[in-house]
């Protein structure tokens, strides 16, 4: 992977997650941020790292958007390693 395909990988995972009606309004809510905004940072690397925090934190939210997007697993976790504040790992 690659910091392009990484981007990418993010793009599509956020327009996987703005057509999940039941999930969009959950990330709008825990970021705080209104679709004017979300349209003005879509495609930011520091906000695509959010985006992929975000589904991360569900392991079913990663098995959906992968499922529907036909990725494997382990391609969220390794495209945020490469996006701004990726190599951080939080063990919280």
């Amino acid at each position: 992977m690659t910091p392009e395909i990484a981007e990418t990988t993010a793009l599509n995972v956020l327009g996987w997650l703005v057509t999940n009606d039941e999930l969009l309004p959950v990330f709008m809510g825990a970021t705080g941020i209104d679709q004017e905004a979300l349209r003005q940072q879509a495609g930011a690397p520091d906000f695509m790292g959010s985006v992929l925090d975000f589904v991360l934190m569900d392991d079913a939210w990663v098995i959906q958007a992968c499922d529907a997007l036909k990725l494997p697993y382990e391609t969220l976790g390794r495209a945020r390693q490469l996006l701004p504040g990726g190599a951080q790992v939080h063990w919280t």
